[in-house]
């Protein structure tokens, strides 16, 4: 009996349930979405450092895991890395940001495809002059660019001579002595990539590599993706929080709204059920169930809602961006936004409760 006249009062009022779980929806869809950024670019971020295909990662001492290094490191260490025994091949990059979370990666392309088996080339194919550069299909698409098409970037042109697969290093990549002239880093590297010939070696070696070079940062393939998470993004943790917060809020107001309308509009009906013996306790239930249900089809919206945010990012902005579906943190959004709505609801809720049956009855 609760549950039909909590359908049918939702039922009665369409544009008022719409807008409330159109409001939740997006409240579960703010947090989703921002939640399967950081992951998606987190995931993107551990993809292009698998692919390629070093054993160990080496970085320039004070620098962390997740950032757009500074050149720091002597290319002369190339040779010392090469001389190892272990060693089947060593290269390094020099990363230069160029706005936003976009770098420009300057590589001896020879010796990068010699550790990672090179590029998948969609078309076109490697450089064939100091100003040409390779890009991704991703960073293509977004900036609308295809083989010969030209580019602005560290104030001159280059010329795009291959769109290659995305997944490996970086999007865009030009030869490492072009990029080093052009920052004035001559002679310097953000980091070197280590290919062994047995992999089965690769901590024995980091721990002798740490002894002979102290303060370096140096990591296995696996120890360095797997510092690829929200904890070492400094501030992420609490961005991610903040906007949970703002999710909380807004649903609270929305339904707060919306539950107070609701008990404005049925005044009469609440003074008619109090008239028939309902109690206090009854009709807390009945809008209390009202507001679960409209919290529950809210977060249900929501979640829908979130693969349209990942079509659009993927498909607007795919070299900027990254998303995935966090099905993990369907059951927490959805948690938070029925908490929201619950709370919204307690004073209205007590408010209807509380009203005298023969004042509601006389309500106009």
């Amino acid at each position: 009996m609760v549950n039909k006249l909590v359908f049918e009062n939702v039922k009665h009022r369409p544009v008022r349930t719409l807008l409330s779980v159109i409001a939740v929806g997006v409240q579960v869809t703010m947090m989703l979405t921002l939640v399967g950024l950081s992951d998606g670019m987190l995931q993107d971020s551990r993809s292009r450092a698998r692919g390629v295909g070093a054993d160990i990662w080496v970085k320039p001492p004070g620098s962390s895991v997740i950032s757009f290094s500074a050149a720091g490191m002597p290319e002369a260490l190339l040779g010392f890395f090469r001389k190892m025994p272990e060693m089947e091949g060593a290269t390094g990059n020099v990363v230069q940001p160029i706005g936003g979370v976009n770098t420009v990666t300057g590589i001896d392309l020879e010796e990068f495809n010699r550790i990672s088996g090179g590029f998948k080339y969609l078309s076109g194919g490697p450089f064939r002059g100091a100003d040409d550069i390779i890009v991704d299909d991703y960073y293509a698409r977004q900036n609308k660019l295809q083989v010969g098409s030209t580019i602005n970037l560290l104030n001159r042109p280059w010329r795009v001579s291959g769109v290659v697969e995305p997944g490996k290093l970086a999007r865009i990549v030009i030869p490492l002595r072009t990029l080093q002239d052009l920052t004035g880093n001559t002679g310097k590297l953000s980091q070197i990539f280590l290919k062994l010939n047995d992999s089965a070696q690769v901590d024995r070696v980091v721990a002798d590599l740490k002894a002979k070079l102290p303060g370096y940062q140096i990591y296995s393939i696996e120890e360095f993706t797997s510092l690829f998470s929200v904890e070492n993004v400094p501030a992420l943790r609490a961005f991610i929080n903040v906007v949970i917060g703002l999710s909380v809020v807004v649903g609270f107001l929305v339904v707060f709204l919306s539950m107070y309308t609701a008990v404005l509009e049925r005044t009469r009906e609440i003074g008619v059920m109090k008239a028939l013996g309902a109690s206090p306790a009854y009709i807390l239930n009945v809008l209390f169930r009202e507001t679960v249900l409209l919290a529950v089809t809210g977060s249900a919206v929501g979640i829908l809602l979130t693969y349209g945010t990942r079509w659009a990012i993927m498909t607007l902005v795919p070299a900027s961006l990254t998303q995935v579906i966090v099905p993990h943190w369907w059951p927490i959004a959805g948690a938070i936004a029925v908490v929201g709505a619950i709370l919204g609801s307690i004073y209205p809720g007590l408010k209807a409760a509380r009203q005298d049956a023969i004042e509601a009855l006389a309500y106009e």
